[in-house]
């Protein structure tokens, strides 16, 4: 879409929106923060991914506040919280729910009952998704993608919105299992938590180990946020910045047209769902922000967590010691 073109007929009630959503985003992290010590990269990435309807894979070592940030920024925006602790004998149904057989007191007739399972949220927290195996990994696959479980023969559509945050540990390896390259994709953003500065970290220690409880308002409803979402879809994105964030994707393609250092790092890249969501991103940064549309630099501070875990690196890679965000970070400076 041009950006010659404006905001639709809708403006004005849009322009208010924007404005009024660049002031919540403010609030919002004010609130989260009555919680969580600094991370304010991180609380962002995460309302960016909720405003595009996008999920959140949250990878950092533990004590960090993965999960308590997560419940916190739910209950910001008021809305329903359901935690998942992934381990090895989780089985699919403790995810989606299962039929039971339930029996009339009445006429003691028999017949199935579906009790719904944790998914049946607006807000699921996949605590450690890696620690159990991929079949039960996969139990999460429809809902992520189509909104929608499927347990024996029928098929039920989950409450809006709905969001999928999953935690991940990098330091683990032993008993887990890693997410197959179709579930990462589905994933909006990969978003790195990490340590504390020192000068939190004692705000961190202070306010942990005192009788201070956190006293949090609700800033955004469920509905403000289905309403947001559309607005998202309703932002117009000026040509170059639409060219830049499809080119910025193709780039991590080891193809003829891809930069030699693709070619040799790059096993496989990003797929049009990172093109989709760089787009996205950009344009719920500039909203947040209180901008009418996304610039490059909105794609640009969006690339690494949309791109990182979409790209796989090669065994030359491993031995020149690149990872995939340092492939990001050449690919955005060279397009600077």
């Amino acid at each position: 879409m041009s950006s010659e073109g404006g905001l639709p007929r809708e403006g004005k009630g849009d322009l208010e929106a924007i404005e009024a959503l660049a002031s919540a985003r403010s609030a919002i992290l004010g609130e989260v923060r009555k919680a969580i010590v600094g991370q304010d990269r991180v609380i962002d990435e995460l309302m960016m991914a909720i405003l595009a309807d996008g999920h959140c894979l949250l990878i950092g070592v533990p004590g960090l506040a993965k999960t308590l940030m997560v419940s916190t920024l739910a209950g910001v925006i008021d809305l329903r919280f359901k935690r998942i602790q992934f381990t090895p004998d989780l089985m699919p149904s403790d995810i989606t729910g299962t039929d039971i057989i339930e029996e009339d007191p009445a006429t003691h007739a028999r017949s199935f009952k579906f009790i719904p399972g944790p998914v049946f949220a607006n807000v699921v927290l996949a605590d450690e998704i890696n620690r159990t195996p991929p079949k039960t990994q996969a139990a999460l696959l429809q809902a992520m993608q189509e909104k929608q479980v499927t347990a024996g023969a029928n098929t039920y559509s989950l409450d809006l919105p709905f969001f999928v945050l999953a935690t991940q540990n990098p330091i683990e390896l032993e008993g887990t299992y890693p997410l197959p390259e179709a579930q990462l994709d589905r994933f909006m953003f990969s978003v790195h938590v990490g340590y504390p500065s020192e000068e939190e970290e004692r705000e961190i220690v202070e306010s942990t180990t005192s009788a201070y409880v956190p006293d949090l308002k609700v800033i955004l409803t469920g509905e403000d946020i289905i309403r947001l979402q559309k607005l998202v879809r309703r932002v117009p994105v000026p040509d170059h910045v639409l060219a830049y964030a499809v080119r910025l994707a193709r780039n991590t393609r080891p193809t003829d047209g891809s930069p030699g250092y693709i070619r040799d790092w790059v096993s496989w890249g990003a797929g049009p769902r990172a093109s989709q969501y760089l787009v996205l991103g950009a344009k719920t940064r500039a909203i947040l922000r209180g901008k009418f549309a996304p610039e490059t630099e909105d794609v640009k501070a969006v690339a690494q967590p949309v791109l990182r875990h979409r790209i796989v690196t090669n065994f030359n890679a491993e031995a020149d010691g690149v990872s995939a965000s340092d492939v990001v970070d050449r690919l955005v400076a060279d397009a600077s």
